[in-house]
């Protein structure tokens, strides 16, 4: 069992700076590490990254397919089931981000249907599958819609 008489420093967290360039009984000495001739031994070098010595670099060499839109909106997704294990009766995003649901400054919540609901829920949220909103309303509760100015139930 680990206490403060017997705490250790893990491996390799005490070792001393590699001192390079003091003489030749160090190791270290001559060239100081960075070998003979090239690119790499000579003082202001600096490649970018990725480079490979003047062959075509991987990233160049793979093909690039599809598109990324920088505009998406990400929505954290939750399912019924999770819903239904944390046992409230009304789920806002603050709750949802107290029991770490929701990570983030401000997420986007969105509901979806995998799940069954025994109770009655209100539930806050940015939006809502079908599937997710029949079922909370057939357990007898709520889905919010949360948007723009104003919440509006969701019918």
């Amino acid at each position: 069992m680990k206490n403060l008489s017997n705490l250790r420093a893990p491996k390799k967290a005490n070792r001393n700076k590699k001192r390079i360039g003091r003489g030749m009984g160090s190791g270290t000495g001559k060239t100081s590490g960075r070998g003979h001739k090239g690119q790499g031994s000579r003082s202001g070098s600096s490649l970018m990254r990725g480079f490979e010595g003047g062959q075509m670099p991987l990233h160049r060499r793979l093909p690039k397919r599809g598109f990324t839109n920088i505009f998406r909106t990400e929505y954290t997704v939750v399912n019924l089931d999770r819903l239904a294990e944390l046992g409230e009766k009304e789920l806002t995003l603050e709750t949802l981000a107290a029991k770490g649901l929701l990570k983030g400054r401000n997420p986007l919540l969105k509901v979806l249907g995998n799940g069954e609901l025994k109770v009655a829920v209100t539930v806050h949220a940015h939006k809502f599958s079908k599937a997710a909103q029949e079922k909370i309303e057939k357990a007898g509760g709520k889905a919010i819609l949360i948007g723009g100015t104003s919440e509006k139930a969701v019918s």
